[in-house]
């Protein structure tokens, strides 16, 4: 199978829009070049990665964690082994992740580099946007200081996108954050409040939407829980906790609400995606939604695992919606994901080298909290459905795999044999625990997911 056969396979679901890394950051030379094919796609240029964790990485953000077994792999393997902020950090002997964000040499020596990129394609056709960096933030896996904010990552992409839009007329600058939002922090860039009463929008028009604030979150949370609460009574599976004290009813794990928000929309991940988004030379934002390695929410204790994850991610799909209709910017969904029980062996955090949950190392408690295919199918329609009512701009799964690949000594490369059956020595594509290779009915589902949103348009 060539790369070309894999981009038409793509483009014949009705996908129009892919996005990849435009960056191979190396300490050494390595065997083979890259190269860009256009099947009738267009492509989002990520152009660094906030994750590059060296080999042997243990850290990994889990309430329960599980024993890490290195397990080597060759280089491109993962999302997270091409480069990106933290090997310019090393490479400058610097100590802190956010350096990268503030240190004058490295962002010059990045600034070359994307320079060079631009100028390389800033004629195409094919280039649909500029993407700044993927899920940049204040950690990662090397340390990062005390005095990173979420104003630093703002300035970062304002410096970052005026210096492309200096560049290229010719296309979008984009963000390529996780969506993390900061309901209270001080904004560079703050939505402007319209005037009140707001008059009633012109038909066909929609009202514009208020910044998410904290209140509504906890409200909103508050209101699903009960709803939740109610469908498990009337199915007969709500387990019965209340406590009686002087005539009175106590507010139990069922019933007690949360009063504060999480690292999602508090700031503490450095990143305010909506003051990044209403950046002038911004054109369009982005939010990400990968639940078995980040909370959008507390657990509902009258939900199972999976519905827990599937549920908090609608919501997060709501919100980030929503803040982005307040400042009046498109929003795209740019990667999302469930890692299944049958890809449990394969999947590796962004923010690790290895697979924690490989044979003989995961628990049976991890494997029952994992999706089931059926969960992965009507989670997938459910994330689809959701984005396109909610009017986001676009919606890309995370990651696409086929099959029939051959692999060189220091770098892996497509099988351009074109042959119907993989020859010996080939496999599928790299694996971080979210390919859909060989899974026609989840493609059959981005296929319809792909018309809904056409028809909207």
């Amino acid at each position: 199978m060539t790369s070309g056969t894999v981009l038409k396979n793509i483009s014949d679901t009705g996908i129009k829009v892919v996005r990849i890394w435009a960056f191979n950051d190396v300490e050494a030379i390595p065997e083979s070049g890259t190269w860009f094919h256009n099947k009738g796609l267009y492509v989002i240029m990520s152009l660094t990665n906030n994750w590059n964790p060296v080999p042997n990485t243990t850290i990994y953000s889990n309430t329960t964690p599980e024993v890490l077994i290195p397990v080597p792999s060759p280089r491109n393997t993962l999302s997270n082994d091409y480069g990106g902020m933290d090997l310019y950090v090393r490479q400058f002997a610097l100590q802190n992740h956010d350096e990268f964000y503030t240190n004058g040499d490295i962002l010059t020596a990045f600034q070359n580099y994307t320079k060079q990129i631009v100028l390389r394609y800033f004629n195409s056709p094919a280039v649909f946007s500029w993407e700044l960096a993927n899920d940049a933030r204040c950690n990662s896996t090397i340390p990062t200081s005390a005095t990173c904010t979420t104003q630093t990552v703002t300035k970062w992409h304002a410096i970052m996108a005026a210096f492309i839009a200096s560049l290229d007329p010719n296309h979008i600058v984009s963000a390529g954050t996780s969506g993390f939002q900061c309901t209270d922090c001080l904004k560079l860039y703050p939505v402007t409040p319209t005037a009140s009463p707001t008059p009633s929008p012109a038909p066909g028009k929609k009202r514009r939407a208020l910044p998410l604030t904290k209140e509504q979150i906890i409200k909103q949370r508050a209101e699903s829980r009960r709803k939740n609460r109610a469908a498990a009574k009337r199915a007969g599976t709500l387990k019965e906790d209340g406590i009686m004290i002087r005539g009175r009813w106590v507010s139990t794990a069922t019933r007690e609400v949360s009063s504060s928000i999480d690292s999602t929309t508090d700031g503490s991940s450095g990143v305010d995606s909506q003051d990044i988004l209403n950046i002038p030379n911004i054109g369009f934002g982005s939010f990400q939604a990968f639940p078995d390695q980040e909370s959008y929410g507390p657990n509902d204790p009258n939900l199972d695992p999976v519905d827990n994850k599937i549920n908090s991610t609608l919501a997060w799909i709501q919100q980030s919606a929503q803040s982005a209709a307040a400042v009046g910017k498109p929003l795209v969904l740019n990667g999302f994901g469930l890692v299944t029980q049958t890809n449990l062996n394969n999947f590796v955090p962004f923010n690790a080298t290895y697979a924690p949950y490989a044979s003989g190392t995961g628990s049976a408690v991890t494997v029952q909290r994992s999706t089931t295919i059926t969960q992965q199918e009507q989670g997938y329609s459910s994330f689809l459905e959701m984005g396109n009512s909610a009017g986001l701009a676009g919606i890309m799964q995370y990651q696409w795999g086929s099959a029939g690949i051959t692999q060189s000594s220091n770098a892996i490369q497509l099988d351009t044999t074109d042959s119907p059956t993989p020859a010996a020595g080939t496999g599928d594509s790299p694996n971080d625990g979210y390919s859909i290779a060989n899974n026609t009915a989840i493609q059959q589902i981005l296929k319809q997911g792909a018309q809904a949103m056409a028809g909207g348009s």
